[in-house]
């Protein structure tokens, strides 16, 4: 339960959990609840996973920190993993997914300062969501987490998300910018999936101009949109790739991984943090990409989403106030035609737990480690759910 001594940043629901197995948590009461939120991407390979259990038990026990004043070999390990995997040339670590965009706008703006531009600017979209610090807070499309935080930071420029054309408008006006940056698919704002070839248009504004494309995956990366990142879906490569969340699989990590140009603009002093990568995150991150390897995920998660998109409109195709049902992957989004928060309650009265963004949409994000019945009972509980809060709301909307 929340106390009076935590500042009142977060407004929990009703629900205190103990422990957790797999897509299962448990809470204080001894209720079973099926987690389809996975602690908002992060835990892919569900809770309590035993080889991730035993890697953090044997890590702590011989070393969790030193400091990169010296050579850390598991940071170096991931490194090279990371990289290899994802085609890229170097990373930095970090504990979090804001730390990972705030490491790539300050690879971006020192980018331009070595191109002799002043004050280099980054295209970014509306509806992102790219972190809560100054600079990512700036970054991101969102004015309702924005309000209050004033003066932002200066050096971004905003476009419509999945619009080319207001990309190349703004490149004929803005001869200071130096990089692009979006999601693959929108998490908090409510999963939007570009259009087919928007990401390779992308690619291909950063070509001609000698532009960096940075890919936020902090919620798309490692496993969850079937394929190990995003950008694969389209054949493409960034010059600048973030990622955290699956990573860890609850251990906070985070991580900017670069290429071509990009990858030597980083020199030593121009960015750091005391706690990154340090042995115990990277044996994880380590442990983690062997379990996907392993479980073929990738795969895993193309199954259960085809599976699940499958069962919700079959579920919910002729219910009036559902407008659309969307995703890739284990990112799948049912959207109503009017805000709909109460659903979190409905959902958790019946152990399901799910979340609620961009006002109007129930975001998925289930472990990939679901069996095919785990998955089936989500798209049972979120379709029985829906219904009922439709229903509800159509009868005040009646009565008012």
């Amino acid at each position: 339960m929340t106390t009076n001594f935590q500042m009142p940043v977060f407004a929990p629901l009703p629900v205190a959990f103990t422990r957790g197995e797999g897509a299962w948590l448990w809470d204080k009461e001894g209720r079973k609840y099926l987690d389809a939120l996975c602690g908002v991407a992060v835990c892919g390979l569900g809770h309590a996973h035993p080889e991730i259990s035993k890697a953090i038990c044997d890590q702590a026990g011989k070393l969790l920190h030193t400091s990169n004043w010296y050579e850390i070999p598991l940071q170096a390990e991931l490194s090279e993993r990371l990289c290899r995997k994802a085609g890229m040339e170097n990373v930095f670590f970090c504990n979090s997914g804001a730390e990972a965009n705030e490491a790539a706008i300050k690879l971006a703006r020192l980018y331009g300062h070595q191109k002799k531009i002043l004050n280099p600017a980054i295209i970014v979209t509306e509806g992102s969501f790219h972190g809560r610090t100054l600079a990512t807070l700036s970054a991101t499309g969102n004015r309702k987490i924005q309000a209050g935080f004033e003066p932002l930071v200066t050096g971004f420029s905003r476009v419509p998300y999945n619009d080319l054309d207001a990309i190349r408008t703004v490149a004929e006006h803005n001869k200071d910018v130096v990089a692009i940056m979006v999601e693959p698919i929108t998490g908090e704002g409510g999963i939007s999936i570009p259009d087919t070839g928007y990401l390779r248009g992308l690619r291909d504004i950063c070509d001609e101009r000698g532009w960096l494309l940075i890919l936020d995956e902090i919620q798309t990366g490692m496993c969850r949109t079937g394929k190990w990142f995003a950008f694969e879906h389209e054949g493409i490569k960034p010059d600048v790739l973030t990622l955290a969340k699956g990573l860890g699989n609850g251990v906070p990590i985070g991580a900017c991984l670069a290429r071509g140009v990009a990858a030597g603009v980083f020199k030593p002093g121009n960015h750091g943090s005391t706690f990154s990568g340090n042995p115990l995150v990277c044996r994880v991150g380590l442990t983690v990409i062997d379990i996907l390897e392993k479980g073929k995920y990738d795969k895993r998660a193309a199954e259960l989403g085809k599976r699940m998109r499958s069962g919700l409109q079959k579920a919910l195709q002729d219910v009036s106030g559902v407008k659309e049902i969307r995703g890739q992957g284990l990112m799948l989004a049912v959207e109503l035609d009017r805000p709909c928060k109460e659903i979190l309650t409905l959902a958790l009265e019946r152990g399901l737990l799910l979340n609620v963004t961009a006002d109007t949409v129930v975001r998925l994000l289930p472990p990939l480690v679901l069996s095919d019945a785990e998955a089936d009972q989500i798209v049972s509980g979120v379709s029985e759910c829906v219904r009922l809060f439709l229903d509800a709301s159509g009868a005040q909307a009646a009565i008012a």
